[in-house]
């Protein structure tokens, strides 16, 4: 469906425990309005904490999900569960840094059949945790891309190569990676060494999940692409929704 000039206003699920401390929570808010402003995408952002993700239909009456970086979050459980309604609905869903690991972590667990996939953050112990230390933290760094041909990604990125900020630890460990694409999951981009830092689902409406922080690109008046590229998403879910709602019983 076509945006028209007068897009009605998404309502978007920003999951994460917000704090002044995460640089990504105090940049997106400003990073959200320059999308009308700009872009003529307008968002209405509401901050759920993981522990109310919890909660039976919390996200509800919402056209994206966004899952924020700032983990360990306080409901990994929330978390994941927030990946899940979006998925299984088809609403738009972004995961970034943090977000990107629970949406792998949910992806294993419930597509793939690792009903004990673990998270080395969460589970420290884990013999074969899904989303593992890196073997150098990402912490701080950038770091080039190279993106797949034919996604998403792609299409957003308008590139097949980015260099990208990040702020993580953890990712997926290899030894998964085949069972993941096995079931469906799309590597986007990848780095220097093969490893995947966007993933994708082809078959849904809008899911996309980036290990780097596109919230920490450039000076924060503009939004990166990515970001832009789930508002559209989720104006276009808001209009479809509204379009339903106007047609006879």
């Amino acid at each position: 469906m076509a945006l028209s000039a007068h897009a009605p206003t998404a309502r978007l699920a920003l999951v994460g425990d917000r704090s002044s401390a995460v640089r990504a929570h105090v940049r997106v808010p400003g990073l959200l309005d320059s999308l009308a402003r700009h872009d003529g995408l307008p968002v209405d952002p509401y901050w759920i904490p993981t522990e109310d993700a919890e909660l039976p239909g919390a996200l509800d009456g919402f056209d994206a999900v966004w899952l924020v970086p700032g983990s360990p979050y306080r409901s990994e459980t929330g978390a994941v569960a927030a990946v899940r309604a979006a998925r299984e609905g088809g609403v738009p869903f972004l995961g970034t840094c943090a977000g990107f690991q629970h949406a792998l972590l949910e992806y294993a667990r419930t597509v793939c059949g690792l009903r004990d996939a673990v998270h080395a953050e969460n589970a420290p112990d884990a013999a074969a945790p899904v989303i593992a230390p890196l073997a150098c933290s990402l912490v701080g760094h950038e770091g080039p891309v190279t993106v797949a041909p034919g996604t998403l990604a792609a299409r957003l990125l308008g590139t097949d190569r980015t260099v990208e900020r990040y702020h993580c630890s953890y990712s997926v460990d290899p030894a998964y990676e085949d069972l993941l694409r096995a079931h469906g999951l799309r590597f986007g981009g990848t780095d220097e060494e093969g490893r995947p830092r966007i993933v994708e689902l082809p078959e849904h409406p809008f899911f996309l999940c980036t290990l780097f922080q596109p919230e920490l690109a450039g000076d924060g008046t503009r939004a990166h692409p990515v970001i832009r590229g789930l508002a559209a998403a989720a104006v276009r879910h808001a209009a479809e929704r509204s379009a339903e709602r106007r047609v006879p019983a």
